[in-house]
């Protein structure tokens, strides 16, 4: 599930399939390196207890080792790595009851923000979510779903007016790289059932409804984000390397 603080999307588009030793004209960001790092673990090229190798990155993206030793400060932050003095950087093992926490977080945020957004926000914000939940119903490609997403949950955030919300946002990274709706088998289903949900408490002026529905749809997005964790064999557990 995108998130309206996300920022790696066109960083995820850049670089194609079987593009890993295509150079890029521009320099890179460390979050555009970083988002490179989430890719390379997501497709199974950098398994968990491997050495992230840091020389092959720089030279795949024509970067010196500083950025990529600065997106692996952020990727540990964030638990995709472990740095280690005088040894690298290890990649962390995922398990499955963390994936599915990760998406129970992101709900409990975005209900307290829909409950912030009822109170703060005007009236007319329900009919707005309105609108853009139909669109998202009847869209019909991924990248107009994962726009549609950003919009949705963006209104929610806007509506609550609280810088707090954007903090814990901006401290939670994506698990899945490039366009959600695309790696995620069934996740417009669930996230069009959710928003229809969270749609209707809202219109009826119950924020703890929509809190609630916040909560469930991510969870549901957990649950599919960790089955597609499972069949990419992303669980497996770390082996380190020396």
């Amino acid at each position: 599930m995108p998130s309206p603080t996300d920022s790696s999307r066109a960083a995820a588009k850049g670089r194609s399939n079987g593009s890993r030793g295509a150079k890029i004209v521009r320099t890179p960001s460390g979050e555009y390196i970083a988002s490179h790092i989430r890719r390379l673990i997501f497709e199974g090229e950098l398994r968990p207890g491997m050495r992230v190798p840091q020389d092959a990155i720089a030279n795949d993206l024509g970067v010196s080792r500083i950025p990529v030793r600065e997106a692996l400060i952020v990727l540990e932050r964030e638990g995709w790595v472990t740095n280690e003095m005088h040894r690298g950087a290890f990649i962390n093992a995922l398990d499955e009851p963390t994936v599915q926490d990760h998406y129970e977080l992101f709900g409990l945020i975005y209900g307290f923000a829909a409950k912030r957004a009822l109170a703060r926000a005007g009236d007319d914000l329900p009919q707005q979510l309105g609108a853009i939940q139909t669109q998202f119903a009847q869209a019909t490609t991924a990248d107009d779903h994962y726009d549609l997403s950003i919009a949705f949950h963006s209104l929610i955030v806007k509506g609550a007016a609280s810088p707090r919300i954007n903090v814990a946002l901006r401290a939670m990274s994506a698990l899945v790289p490039g366009n959600f709706f695309e790696e995620v088998p069934e996740a417009v289903d669930v996230e069009s059932r959710g928003l229809a949900a969270i749609t209707r408490a809202m219109k009826q002026g119950d924020g703890d409804k929509a809190s609630a529905e916040y909560v469930k749809m991510m969870r549901n997005v957990g649950n599919k984000v960790a089955q597609l964790f499972r069949e990419r064999s992303l669980f497996e557990s770390a082996e380190a390397t020396a």
